[in-house]
This record gives structure tokens, C-alpha cells and sequence, in this order.
């Protein structure tokens, strides 16, 4: 894919469904009993790899465009799959899952992509063994394939030395089939999608600072689910429009849960003109439009308990402090070098193949910004986030930018390419 320089971007989009929403919508509706109708669902491969899962334990799941309708079995209703389970390139998949499986009475396998055999399981594996359940890693490197025998799980209190919604709900998840309560506590407050949605189900989820418990055993119900609009997908268009001259874009119903909501916190300190129009709720979820105008941003600090509220969005952030006023300065993000790549290696490879200042820490990066920045050959390692990151940098660098393996973004935002030009004039 070649990107090139265009002269302003204007005009009105929806982005698509929330992914972290669309994937716990699927997964919640199959073990709640009767139906749950699903609006707005994302239809990305990664949503997509957990529809799969579930079909292949016999849950009956119909899609017509964004509209899903999942008949759940309940609790206990799964049954087990007559072959391995493949997560694709989900490690949501992989996380929250392995977490329902703990509590069947029955033995799954679960694995992925060449990409998720990399990540990091160990961090889930070790909770779950620690409620009563026996979850293997089939290579021994604490990742994926894994074997979970599941069953005659307890309740514990698990101190999370990660801020990680995936480790936290399963957990949670694995809590709804333990004999006592189950508490997750995390240094920094993560994404709080699945308390919200497990409480919309009915389960008994109490949130107390950074700590959350679940109750087990509870009666689930289908119900009706409204997918807002990914706000980790709109941060593209923020940027873009942010950084290309002249451009005005309106953003309509973008999902501002304040547990995702860094990235509008920190292009609110860096001077960006976003604002929040009609806002409101759609279901348990706080929505709104952002209409978003070209801005000369400067430097924020970018630490701290902010991290994993915009942990997906950092590789964005990376391009728009490179055109900033200033140093900026990425700390506490470790988790980047575990995600679908090692996104700080990356990311400072790839911006520096374009003429910025930048360097990599143990944490993060520091970026110097002000640099003008030329077109390149970009790596994206087939991750989604930094083939869009660069898809941005491409509108306003001189010259044109190639993307190697452009077509990742279907993990998340099959039509991105299209509607991103389709701003263009």
C-alpha cells in the first residue's frame, strides 16, 4: 500500500463497533441463557476467530452485517470442541476464553497465529492454576498452544503485577464457576468493558479503586448489546485530522468509556481541537461525536496510571509528538513490547527511517519533535496499529510511504484505507 500526501481531510465517518466490546458481547451471550442481539459488532478477524470458538462448542451464532444474534446455552452449555481451538491473531480471544474454559468440565486446547505463539500467557496461566484449574503450555514457554483441563474451581484474591483488562476478565470470568468469591487487583486501572457487561448480564460484580470482585455461580440472561464506535480506530482520524492542514472531520458515536479514554486526555494537553458533541449512553457505555479541527500540538507527559488508558494508541502518539513542538517522553509502557509486536522497536526503527529523532527505553521512547519527515519503506510486522500509525504519517510526510503488509488492518478495520482517503480532497 502507498500512502501519499493529500491537502486536507474533511467530511463525516463512523467508525467500526468497538473490538473489545464486540468480542465480550459474543462471549458473554454464549453462556448466558436464550438470546442476545448484538448492534454495531465489529466484523474484524480477530471478532470474527472468537465467533469461531464458539460455534465449535456448539453455539448457535448468526451475522448479518453488524447485526449478530448468539443463542446462549448458559453457564454449563458449552461443549467440547472436537479440535483445537484457533484464536487467529487475538490474544482476547486467547485470554478471556481460557478463562471460561477453566471452569468446563471438560479438556480444550486453544492456540493462534505465529504472532500470538509469541505472547505473553504465563500471566494467566499462573491465576488460573492458582483457582484449581490444570492449563499447560503445550511448548513449556508459558504461550500458546495450551491445554486447559478446567473444573472444581475456588474463589481467590489475585494481585495482578500488570494493569491488563485481558487478565483481569479472565479471571473475573474464571470466578463465575469458583465455590467463593473471586478479587482481581491491578496496579493501575485497566479497561473496565467486562464489568460493566457482565453486570448488564447479571452477574455480581462489585468495583472498589483498582480492585474487582465477582460472585460466582450467577443466572445470565441474553440481552441487547450496543457496540459504540472503537475509539482506538477513531484515534486515526483524530490524528489525521490533527496533522493534516486546513481539515475538519466529525467522528460520529466513538465509545468514550474513561477507562479508554487517554488518548482524548493527551491530545487535550498537546493542544489538539477535539470536542465533544451529543454525548450520551448507549447501553452501559458512554458515547458521544468528536469533531476534530487541524491544530499545532506541543509536548505532554505521556506516564503513569494514564498508560493503560491508551496503551493501543501509543504507536499514534508516536507519530503525532514527531511533528509536536518539544520533547515527549513515553514512560511506564512496557506492555508495548508484548502486544502484536514489539511496537517500541518498531515504532523507533520505522520513525527513524523517515528522519525523526527518536529513541527507545526500557519503557517507551523519546521523541524529539519538529523534524520534517519524508516518505519511506515501513515495516508494520503485520501489526494492525502500526500500519494505521503510519497510514497517518503518510498523509503529511514529503514523498510517498509504502506499507509492507497493509492488509493486517483487517484484524481490526477491514475498510480503514478506504475511508481514511475517503476524507480526502
Amino acid at each position: 500500500m502507498v500512502i501519499k500526501k493529500v491537502s486536507r481531510l474533511k467530511g463525516e465517518i463512523t467508525v467500526p463497533g468497538d473490538k473489545s466490546v464486540s468480542h465480550r458481547a459474543v462471549m458473554f451471550g454464549s453462556i448466558a441463557r436464550g438470546t442476545t442481539e448484538i448492534t454495531g459488532f465489529l466484523k474484524g478477524a480477530d471478532c470474527l476467530s472468537t465467533i469461531d470458538c464458539f460455534r465449535q462448542m456448539g453455539i448457535d451464532i448468526s451475522v448479518q452485517g453488524d447485526q449478530v444474534q448468539v443463542h446462549g446455552k448458559g453457564l454449563r452449555g458449552l461443549k467440547k470442541p472436537s479440535q483445537i481451538l484457533d484464536a487467529g491473531n487475538s490474544g482476547t480471544t486467547v485470554r478471556l476464553l481460557s478463562g471460561i474454559l477453566a471452569g468446563q468440565d471438560f479438556t480444550s486446547e486453544i492456540t493462534g497465529d505465529a504472532s500470538i505463539q509469541k505472547r505473553p500467557m504465563q500471566r494467566i496461566i499462573t491465576p488460573l492454576e492458582q483457582m484449581g484449574a490444570s492449563v499447560s503450555s503445550q511448548k513449556d514457554n508459558g504461550c500458546v498452544p495450551l491445554t486447559i483441563q478446567g473444573g472444581n474451581l475456588h474463589g481467590i484474591h489475585y494481585i495482578s503485577k500488570v494493569a491488563s483488562a485481558q487478565v483481569k476478565s479472565c479471571v473475573l470470568l474464571a470466578g463465575l464457576y469458583a465455590d467463593t468469591p473471586t478479587s482481581f487487583t491491578e496496579p493501575s486501572l485497566s479497561r473496565n468493558h467486562s464489568e460493566l457487561m457482565l453486570r448488564h448480564f447479571g452477574a455480581q460484580v462489585a468495583s472498589h479503586g483498582t480492585t474487582a470482585t465477582i460472585l460466582p455461580d450467577p443466572c445470565l440472561e441474553g440481552r441487547k448489546i450496543i457496540v459504540p464506535g472503537d475509539i482506538s480506530s477513531a484515534a486515526y482520524f483524530i490524528g489525521a485530522g490533527l496533522l493534516t492542514p486546513n481539515s475538519e472531520i466529525l467522528i460520529k458515536n466513538v465509545g468514550i468509556n474513561p477507562t479508554r479514554d487517554g488518548i482524548l486526555r493527551v491530545l487535550k494537553k498537546m493542544g489538539g481541537d477535539v470536542t465533544l458533541l451529543n454525548s450520551r449512553l448507549a447501553g452501559e457505555e458512554p458515547v458521544a461525536d468528536l469533531l476534530v479541527r487541524s491544530s499545532e500540538l506541543h509536548v505532554a507527559s505521556i506516564e503513569g496510571d494514564l498508560i493503560p488508558t491508551l496503551i493501543d494508541e501509543i504507536p499514534l502518539i508516536a507519530v503525532l509528538a514527531a511533528y509536536a513542538k518539544g520533547t515527549t517522553v513515553i514512560r511506564n509502557a512496557e506492555e508495548l513490547k508484548v502486544k502484536e509486536s514489539n511496537r517500541i522497536d518498531v515504532m523507533v526503527d520505522n520513525l527513524s527511517r523517515m528522519g525523526a529523532k527518536i529513541s527507545g527505553t526500557k519503557d517507551g521512547m523519546i521523541i524529539e519533535g519538529g523534524h520534517p519527515l519524508h516518505g519511506a519503506q515501513i515495516d508494520t510486522h503485520l501489526d494492525h496499529r502500526i500500519a494505521m500509525s503510519f497510514a497517518v504519517a503518510g498523509l503529511i510526510c514529503e514523498g510517498e510511504l509504502t506499507l509492507q503488509g497493509a492488509e493486517c488492518v483487517n484484524i481490526s478495520y477491514p475498510d480503514f484505507y478506504q475511508d481514511l482517503y475517503g476524507l480526502s480532497e
